[in-house]
Parts: C-alpha cells; sequence; structure tokens
C-alpha cells in the first residue's frame, strides 16, 4: 500500500545533502542531566512485574509515544545549533516536489507540503543531537500531517446524532466500487445495531439494480427499487417515505454513475438532492485514478456539494497520491477506506492512519 510514495519519501531523507551551516561558539548543550533519567527509570521499574504480553504493548505505546513527541517537537534551538543551506533546501524542496507529482499528488497539495516544510526549514537553526536527514523527515511528516489534517469526519458519532430516518446519498463513476461500498456501509450501520433500508438510485443499468439487490439479500435489510430507466429521483423519495412508515434508521441511496462529464448524470443528482435533502452526501473514489479521482470529486461537490469521501481498492494503490489529494482539493474529509472485497473491508480515515503507512 502507497509503495511508490513511501519509497519516494524515504528516498528522498537518504539522498539529503549533508552541508550544514555552524553558528560560531553557540553550542547548545547536547546531553541531559544525569539526574533527568532518574524519572524516567522509576516509572519503568513496574514493568518487572508485568506480563511478556503487558511489556510489549507497554513498549510499543511508550515508542508511539516518543514518536508522536519527535514529530510535534520540531528540532529547533535557539541561538545555538546549526541550519540548512538556502542553496541546499532549494534543491531539497525541488526533489520533494517530483516525488510528490510523480506518486500522482495533485499541484496544489503538492505546493502546500513544499510550502510548509519550507516555512519549517528556511533560516532556522537545529540541534546537533539530530542529523540533517531526521530534521527533513521529520519537516516532511510536519508539512503531511498539517494536509491530511485539515477536516477529520467520525461518522459513527455523527450518526448517533442525526434525526432519523438518516439519508445518504452515494455519488461516484462506475467501476469505482460504488454499490460494494454502499453494502458495507450497510453492514456496519447493522453492527451497530440500526435498521438500514437501501435504494436502487441507479436505474440506468439493470444490472446495478441486480447487484444492490443481492447485497440486500445477504445484509437481510430492505430494498426499494423501481424497473430500468425509472426515474431515481423517484426510487430515492420512495425509499425515504418506507423508511419514515416503517421507523428504519438509514437510507443508503444508490446513484448512476456513466461519467461525471454526463450533463444528463448531473442532472438527476441534483434532482435527488431536490426532493429528498439527503443528510449526508458521500463521494466514492477510485484510489487508483489517482488525479483523475481528483478531479471526479470536484465535479461531483461542484454539482451537489459533497460532504465526504470513501476512497475505494486502497489495499492495491501504489502510488497514495489520491489519498493525499482528494479531501484537501475539494476540502471534503475522507470518511473511509475501502481494503478488500469483504463486508468488513472498510477502515475509518484519518491522518494517523495514513501517516503510519506512509512512514513506518
Amino acid at each position: 500500500m502507497f509503495g511508490t510514495l513511501k519509497n519516494k519519501l524515504k528516498n528522498l531523507f537518504k539522498r539529503t545533502p549533508k552541508e550544514l551551516e555552524k553558528e560560531p561558539e553557540t553550542e547548545a548543550p547536547e546531553a541531559a542531566a544525569p539526574e533527568a533519567a532518574a524519572p524516567e527509570a522509576a516509572e519503568r521499574a513496574p514493568e518487572a512485574k508485568l506480563s511478556r504480553k503487558e511489556r510489549a504493548k507497554l513498549a510499543k505505546q511508550e515508542k508511539k509515544e516518543k514518536a508522536e513527541r519527535a514529530a510535534k517537537e520540531a528540532p529547533m534551538v535557539g541561538a545555538g545549533g546549526k541550519k540548512i543551506k538556502e542553496d541546499t533546501l532549494d534543491d531539497l524542496l525541488w526533489d520533494l516536489e517530483i516525488a510528490l507529482m510523480e506518486a500522482d499528488v495533485a499541484r496544489p497539495v503538492v505546493e502546500d507540503i513544499r510550502n510548509g516544510v519550507r516555512e519549517n526549514l528556511l533560516g532556522q537553526r537545529h540541534s546537533r543531537q539530530y542529523t540533517v536527514d531526521q530534521v527533513i523527515e521529520i519537516s516532511i511528516k510536519n508539512a503531511v500531517h498539517d494536509v491530511l489534517k485539515v477536516n477529520e469526519f467520525d461518522f459513527d458519532a455523527w450518526f448517533e446524532k442525526q434525526e432519523r430516518p438518516v439519508s445518504i446519498m452515494f455519488v461516484g463513476i462506475n467501476g469505482t466500487g460504488k454499490t460494494t461500498a454502499i453494502a458495507k456501509i450497510a453492514n456496519r450501520l447493522q453492527k451497530n445495531g440500526h435498521t438500514v433500508v437501501l435504494a436502487a438510485g441507479d436505474t440506468f443499468r439493470a444490472g446495478a439494480i441486480e447487484q444492490l439487490t443481492i447485497h440486500a439479500d445477504r445484509l437481510g435489510c430492505r430494498i426499494v427499487k423501481h424497473t430500468q430507466n425509472s426515474d431515481p429521483a423517484a426510487v430515492a423519495f420512495d425509499a425515504v417515505e418506507h423508511a419514515k412508515a416503517k421507523k428504519r434508521d438509514a437510507v443508503l441511496i444508490d446513484t448512476a454513475g456513466r461519467m461525471q462529464t454526463n450533463s444528463n448524470l448531473i442532472d438527476e443528482m441534483k434532482k435527488i438532492v431536490r426532493v429528498v435533502k439527503p443528510t449526508l452526501k458521500i463521494f466514492v473514489g477510485d484510489s487508483l485514478a489517482g488525479n483523475d479521482a481528483v478531479e471526479q470529486a470536484r465535479v461531483f461537490d461542484d454539482a451537489v456539494g459533497v460532504d465526504a469521501v470513501i476512497l475505494t481498492k486502497i489495499d492495491a494503490d501504489s502510488k497514495g497520491g489520491a489519498a493525499l489529494s482528494i479531501a484537501h482539493t475539494i476540502g471534503k474529509p475522507i470518511a473511509f477506506v475501502s481494503n478488500g472485497q469483504g463486508y468488513e473491508d472498510i477502515v475509518k480515515f484519518n491522518a494517523d492512519w495514513m501517516m503510519d503507512r506512509l512512514f513506518n
């Protein structure tokens, strides 16, 4: 997963030049006072009483906390230390820009990451306890994390607060795994004790209606469907009315996805929004599509106002550009990533999840 971007970033850290400018006679102390280690040792003393599994868990937690502290505490010092030469930094930023673009990261996102790294490093002095590579790596991690952290969305917590029935409309072009993503969300809601109605709003393809019907049968939930080429907005309306009458918790609305540039398709989406007024509109994008997925998200957002994103086929995404780019480009959060064909193969997205797969 994300192998291309991960490898490019690792190679970038290794290639960074070693030249630093020294500040005369202002060395910062490198070693902590001996007594500073005593409290830490005291805190670790009880470990002997823990089981092997508990010690392993504690060690993992300590390692994570140490990494988080290192990422938050940029290796800067006051008057002492070293700083990277400007021409060296320019070379680094160029290499970073090329690496991100080759991994299908959208241009505006590349510029934000590049500017973030430049702001962190230019003219700043860095403690001698860090190598240049470490300084570069921490700065890039901070910049990437800032991009990912723009919007985060806890779907489960959001759902609990909504008035019933909650209507969720799914948009995206054919072949992205939209119908399967709907089934995964239905499964997730049912596992959390909620009742679900599926609406077969992709009336353009008989196969889409059949596919959603198969998922409904497997999951044991109600499906509302009309004949092929019927009005998608009527299907969605009937599904919501059924949910109200039967006191169901959620209505998940499938939609057609012939092409995002098809004006008839966009008109259909707009009509569904007018008739049903869905509580949430989710764009489902194929992470393998790279910048095409970013453009698709932008078109649907302009047409109906996307609220959140599900990225599919994330397990096969070697580049990682779409995951970095979509949420930032349209300013909407990634709610989930889909990483397989099973109903359980869907993961709640957050910045730390992405950072862990990019850098660990």
